[in-house]
């Protein structure tokens, strides 16, 4: 458990188990639930989905101690604000990058999806009975697997027909990529210290952020070597990357 998105996929998994609430220390990679029923179903849950889940305690919640709270309206609403990013990017990023034949710049894009769908199958599902949160979250992961599967196939092709990228183009958007994500951090930065998914969603703007660079980087080594390796890899790993999420989401059952 390292990211936002796998918070969501637990949650997910969960939709069905009645719980009091759930408290995530993503950099610890810890998990505290207060829940009804027996600990080995939660147990049995967690460890289908290969995070390496193992219970550490469980006790009693006594009568009247305090129950953590969700997150606020203006938490709510800076999420809203970083799925409309997200999705803008990816709209963005996608154009860009089969105009620039970047199999990086693709893949980054479908990794903007995969933020967007996180979030959107989020909200989407608040209030929802546990059926629809599944529905929701597997429609958004089927079609993140169709576009992981398709960057894939995009960035093969490349290599097999070596189609050189524009390596200006790359440096350009990714750089606007960046600005999107920093503006992300900001965004969420003031509330990050407020709840344990607020901190994730920071972490998971981080790790954006380092997507961007990555993109960046390929661009530059494309420039200065004048060989396509360096998008073909970053393409490949961020590809791969959204191809693993999207295949843990549709496992939710």
């Amino acid at each position: 458990m390292d990211c936002s998105s796998e918070e969501q996929i637990i949650r997910l998994r969960l939709a069905d188990v009645p719980t009091r609430f759930m408290t995530f220390n993503i950099p610890g990679r810890s998990l505290v639930i207060g829940h009804a029923g027996d600990v080995r179903l939660l147990v049995e849950r967690l460890s289908a989905l290969g995070y390496g889940a193992e219970l550490q305690a469980s006790r009693p919640l006594p009568e009247g101690e305090a129950v953590p709270v969700a997150a606020d309206a203006a938490e709510a609403k800076v999420l809203w604000v970083l799925l409309g990013i997200n999705a803008v990017m990816f709209v963005v990023e996608m154009a860009a990058g089969w105009w620039a034949a970047s199999a990086a710049l693709i893949s980054d894009a479908v990794d903007m999806f995969a933020d967007a769908a996180v979030y959107g199958v989020a909200l989407y599902a608040v209030g929802m009975g546990a059926r629809h949160k599944l529905s929701a979250a597997r429609i958004a992961g089927g079609l993140q697997l169709a576009l992981a599967l398709a960057a894939l196939f995009e960035t093969g092709r490349r290599v097999i027909t070596g189609s050189a990228p524009e390596e200006m183009a790359m440096i350009g958007i990714s750089l606007l990529a960046l600005a999107a994500n920093v503006c992300c951090l900001v965004l969420i930065a003031r509330h990050r210290h407020r709840g344990v998914h607020m901190r994730a969603s920071y972490i998971f703007s981080a790790n954006d952020v380092l997507a961007n660079l990555g993109v960046i980087l390929a661009g530059v080594l494309v420039a200065w070597t004048g060989s396509a390796l360096p998008d073909w890899v970053i393409g490949g790993v961020i590809g791969t990357l959204v191809l693993i999420g999207s295949i843990r989401i549709l496992k939710l059952r």
